[in-house]
């Protein structure tokens, strides 16, 4: 599928940094993140429609040559219509020599998303209406940081409260010992038919991913994500077949083809691709279609409010995650409901800035 924007034309691109603040610190294996680093983008149309979207730069430091690459990159496809799928080869056959990864890769999500907003917008549809679905509840896990044993019935508490049913914390505790203490905690806390998820974010060795896995196939996991290094496919797949509990790869794809390379690898038995590494809607749209014909359940990872109508049309949807970085600075933030989350009927992907608040947490 190829909109076309109604006729539209790109005006201009514009992006705007801001660190706002994350209600409770993620805490992980690799370090903790305390704040949310985003670049606001506009894609403004020449009858005056502008697209809305995001990126998440996890450090401060990313966010001015984000800034920079996406005014680049926006200058290059100024005064072309507003066709996202268009656009996109343009500019990634600028990029032929030097690749689309990283944080160029990161720029040409935000715009791609941004165009697809603002496509959305002109029709007058919501983005998932747009792609052929409809916006619907999906069931949406709570994602935490790494928590004690001490502290891990309370945040099973809340999650019960608001209705969740599932709930991912973040491993890889100096020992295994520890981890398994997290995880007990949780499983004696949850019900049953409540989802348990975890995560290493890449900081294990392969076979200390065997042994931790082995040791976590009898403890009631629906997965285990990101056991090793995002790069490293084979050690991923060594850890898939020598495990049991499945294993949950994604949020570092650089792209469809990183996806489909991990799916020929074996390197996963589940997939929960991000919209700013795999190519905004129109990288999630080849990444569903390869999750699809493979059999491969497929979630999300953070950017709640596109996910929401990605997932709906996704034909392999198991869980969106929520963990929401954006509701500071949205004029009206996607919430759940009884645990799930369901896209906005408004056109587009939803998106509006809280123009006040953008100005309290702007950074030069």
């Amino acid at each position: 599928m190829n909109a076309d924007g109604g006729g539209l034309r790109i005006r201009e691109i514009h992006a705007r940094p801001v660190v706002a603040p994350l209600t409770t610190p993620i805490r992980t294996a690799a370090g903790s993140v305390d704040q949310a680093p985003l670049l606001l983008i506009d894609l403004v149309t020449d009858a005056g429609i502008v697209g809305h979207s995001y990126l998440f730069g996890y450090q401060v430091f990313t966010l001015a040559p984000l800034r920079e690459l996406v005014h680049a990159l926006g200058a290059m496809i100024v005064g072309d219509p507003v066709a996202p799928m268009d656009f996109g080869r343009k500019l990634r056959a600028r990029m032929t020599l030097f690749g689309a990864r990283g944080l160029q890769g990161l720029a040409l999500s935000g715009i791609d998303m941004a165009g697809w907003d603002a496509v959305g917008i002109a029709a007058g549809v919501p983005l998932a209406t747009l792609l052929g679905g409809r916006p619907r509840p999906l069931a949406a896990y709570n994602s935490l940081g790494m928590i004690p044993p001490d502290e891990v019935p309370d945040a099973v508490a809340q999650t019960l409260h608001d209705g969740f049913r599932g709930l991912k914390i973040k491993i890889g505790w100096p020992s295994l010992e520890r981890d398994l203490a997290v995880v007990r905690a949780a499983r004696r806390a949850l019900p049953d038919d409540v989802a348990l998820m975890v995560d290493y974010n890449q900081s294990l060795s392969t076979n200390e991913a065997v042994r931790r896995g082995r040791a976590l196939d009898a403890e009631g996991v629906t997965w285990i994500e990101e056991p090793v290094p995002a790069d490293d496919v084979w050690g991923a797949a060594e850890v898939a077949e020598l495990i049991t509990t499945p294993v949950q790869l994604g949020e570092n794809f650089g792209g469809p083809l990183e996806m489909a390379h991990a799916l020929r690898a074996r390197a996963c038995d589940l997939v929960m691709p991000d919209p700013q590494q795999i190519g905004g809607v129109t990288g999630w749209l080849r990444a569903a279609a390869l999750a699809e014909v493979a059999g491969v359940p497929c979630s999300s990872h953070i950017f709640i409010e596109t996910c929401a109508h990605l997932l709906a049309v996704t034909p392999t949807c198991q869980w969106i995650e929520y963990l929401d970085v954006a509701a500071p600075v949205l004029a009206e933030p996607l919430k759940p409901v009884n645990g799930t989350l369901t896209a906005p009927a408004r056109p587009g992907i939803g998106l509006s800035w809280n123009e006040q608040a953008l100005k309290r947490y702007a950074v030069a």
